[in-house]
């Protein structure tokens, strides 16, 4: 354990003693049922393999059928795991010239000639703004699957408004523009430039607002939808003429993981694949609901501006555990910083 994250985890002990578990304790594996839940929720696959402890971002792969890849958190070693429909590895992708200091998410997109690409975002900062800018990284999505080494290229990032710490990181499949969202209280969406480059910065400019405690998205493969999942649950976006996340859609309440931390679409556009860190971790397979699906029955289009009343109670619910937990971690930000300055 680095000892940053010492430090921020002794703060959020901190702020966690005075608060009621219930609120703040996220609920272990066996919370949710084994088969799946009454909404539909299946286990897809188990990541079994010990060299992935800390699975923080998903991506399912625009090339190889049932492949899905992932990546460790903080203090691991740049590599990319790919993932067969068992969740087994079946090759490990290593980026050359790159550095893992806090890898939060991935995606997939393309490269300059428009061929499929991985992304991966070096963007966490525990301390809320120790780190002047960040890091994310593309190689190539390899045609034939074998682990190897791929040279990575570096866009390092600034945001418009100064450092802060991030977990989300999306790209839209019709622009192929990176997105990438803030983690603490009045989250936001950040837009990159639209052509990346790799000397320099690349500005991060606002684009929206995001839900406090993001700790993954991703759009939709046709691109006409795109969601944003915290440790409680998940919201829904339309995707506005701009390429922006636009208006919700629909909250959704997402299987009780130990560390929820990656979201990505299945190829198909109908489901969501969501993990956790740990050890022996299950990704599971949630089914959208009619108004996300690729194809939309006629009067979809606007169903993100209409709300039932028990997806606002969700709303209700994960938003006060959203706000517990962010004061926690806004603690532990305060508690780094203090032994930072001394």
């Amino acid at each position: 354990m680095s000892a940053r994250r010492a430090a921020v985890r002794a703060g959020a002990a901190i702020v966690l003693a005075a608060a009621p578990a219930c609120l703040l304790t996220p609920a272990p594996a066996s919370a949710a049922p084994a088969g799946g839940t009454a909404r539909g929720d299946t286990v897809a696959f188990t990541i079994k393999d010990p060299r992935i402890t800390e699975s923080s971002g998903l991506a399912a792969s625009a090339v190889h059928k049932g492949v899905v890849y992932t990546h460790n958190d903080s203090g691991g070693v740049p590599k990319i795991y790919a993932l067969g429909p068992g969740g087994q590895v079946v090759a490990v992708l290593t980026l050359a010239g790159a550095g893992a200091r806090d890898w939060e998410a991935m995606a997939i997109g393309r490269d300059g000639r428009g061929r499929p690409a991985i992304f991966v975002a070096d963007i966490g900062d525990n301390l809320g703004g120790a780190w002047p800018y960040v890091t994310v990284y593309r190689i190539p999505e390899p045609a034939r699957l074998r682990s190897r080494t791929l040279q990575a290229v570096r866009f390092r990032m600034k945001y418009e408004d100064g450092p802060r710490n991030a977990e989300t990181m999306m790209i839209n499949p019709r622009t192929n523009r990176l997105y990438i969202a803030s983690k603490l209280f009045g989250g936001k969406v950040y837009e990159a430039p639209a052509r990346l480059r790799t000397s320099g910065f690349n500005v991060l400019r606002k684009a929206g607002d995001a839900p406090p405690i993001a700790t993954d998205g991703a759009f939709a493969p046709d691109g006409r939808t795109c969601v944003i999942r915290t440790y409680f649950g998940a919201r829904l976006y339309s995707v506005g003429a701009d390429g922006r996340p636009g208006e919700t859609i629909k909250s959704l309440d997402l299987p009780r993981q130990v560390q929820g931390e990656s979201v990505t679409y299945t190829p198909d556009g109908r489901s969501l694949l969501v993990g956790s860190e740990g050890t022996n971790q299950p990704v599971y397979r949630v089914p959208l609901p009619d108004e996300a699906l690729p194809a939309p029955s006629p009067g979809a289009k606007n169903a993100g501006a209409a709300k039932d009343a028990g997806s606002g109670r969700r709303d209700a619910t994960n938003t006060r555990m959203g706000l517990f937990f962010a004061l926690a971690i806004a603690g532990a930000v305060g508690y780094g910083l203090l032994r930072r300055r001394r």
